[in-house]
């Protein structure tokens, strides 16, 4: 899967919040969304809303592809949970994803490169899989030759991001565990996510 470089900032300013948890953080200078001067935008009808939950959605989880966004909804509807709770878990259930939550990356793109990159374990076998699905139980940690990395060692330091309770982190062993599936409202979105409309739009738009 190719790795987005687009304009980051732009997208974070569009949902006025540091959507990536960038350490500079980009609404400091400026504020506004995206456009001449800010302006503000007409109200959104139905599907405006429901299309914009979605983008908040993909960009929180490092601009996630539609099609996998697809993937993920179709095989929540096949679970025997609520359907927004099984979406929602099978992403924030992403090696990538649970990279960034343990703190061993500082934001969900340097998680991916990480992953990409092949510094990463699960259960001590290399995985190099951003969509991989991690499972509770498993362990996720970094190579030996990886832990030195300037960038995982000022990610651990950083205080400002905890570690979500559904995870244990060993940061001795650059090391942490998924203890269970993590329930909507514990996972820490930097800004409000309607997932069930989420669910709602894709049910419809596919």
């Amino acid at each position: 899967m190719a790795r987005y470089t687009g304009p980051k900032n732009r997208i974070a300013r569009r949902f006025g919040a540091n959507i990536f948890g960038r350490t500079r953080n980009p609404l400091l200078h400026k504020p506004n969304p995206p456009g001449m001067h800010g302006a503000k935008r007409k109200k959104k009808s139905d599907y405006g809303v429901q299309l914009s939950e979605q983008q908040k959605l993909k960009a929180i989880y490092g601009m996630l592809p539609q099609k996998q966004l697809v993937r993920y909804y179709y095989e929540a509807c096949s679970s025997k949970s609520p359907t927004p709770q099984a979406f929602i878990q099978r992403i924030e259930c992403r090696l990538d994803v649970t990279v960034y939550r343990l703190k061993l990356a500082p934001t969900i793109f340097a998680a991916q490169q990480l992953v990409s990159h092949g510094h990463v374990m699960v259960d001590s076998k290399k995985v190099d899989r951003r969509s991989f699905r991690v499972i509770p139980g498993m362990t996720v940690s970094l190579r030996p030759k990886s832990q030195s990395l300037d960038i995982v060692k000022n990610s651990l330091e950083h205080t400002a991001r905890d570690v979500p309770g559904y995870l244990e982190l060993s940061p001795t062993t650059f090391s942490g565990r998924l203890i269970a599936d993590p329930m909507e409202d514990q996972i820490p979105f930097p800004v409000p996510v309607n997932v069930p409309l989420i669910c709602e739009f894709l049910a419809h738009s596919n």
